[in-house]
């Protein structure tokens, strides 16, 4: 019963890292990376899309990306969802292609850069935390219900604050690879 409660909060803080490594992959740093954009939403005939369900992005150089449109009729509206992010991009469009040169960034901006990631690092801690609490929670309703025995109750506790520590410790050595990305020139 206890190992079952354990599997199910380790899925729920998986998932949270899982989610913390999409939302820095989508941080901008001085390299081309397509996950950058592939999840903006394109207007498309008045539907939200992805941009990786309307074009084919590749990364030819270090320092551009291209973005070639599976229906040419919707580079416009493509190069326009680029100017409105807040990337800070400026789109190249040829009329069959867009090319997105990703300038360096500037020392001011890494450092606006590393703060967000910060911010993103303790949102995760918080949810993982969040997790434990409510794992804590489910094994005191056990004991209170006599499912399990008090030494049970506590062996459990150690045990999810094992497994959270390990979580927050993965959670926040993705916080420093990425922030070694940004600061990376």
């Amino acid at each position: 019963m206890i190992d079952d409660l354990l599997k199910e909060t380790e899925a729920r803080m998986k998932k949270a890292v899982e989610v913390l490594q999409g939302d820095l992959a989508t941080i901008r740093t001085g390299r081309a990376s397509p996950a950058l954009i592939e999840k903006l939403r394109v207007d498309y005939y008045g539907t939200p899309t992805p941009l990786n369900q309307l074009a084919a992005i590749s990364v030819p150089e270090p320092r551009l990306m291209v973005i070639r449109a599976y229906d040419p009729t919707s580079l416009s509206e493509i190069e326009r969802a680029i100017l409105k992010s807040d990337l800070g991009l400026t789109p190249v469009n040829d009329g069959k292609l867009i090319r997105l040169p990703i300038p360096s960034l500037t020392e001011e901006r890494r450092q606006e850069l590393v703060r967000v990631v910060g911010r993103r690092v303790e949102e995760a801690r918080v949810a993982i935390r969040n997790c434990r609490r409510d794992a804590l929670r489910d094994l005191k309703e056990m004991e209170k219900e006599k499912l399990i025995s008090e030494d049970e109750h506590y062996r459990g506790r150690e045990d999810m604050q094992k497994l959270t520590d390990n979580y927050v410790e993965e959670v926040d050595e993705v916080g420093r690879a990425k922030e070694t990305e940004i600061k990376e020139v």
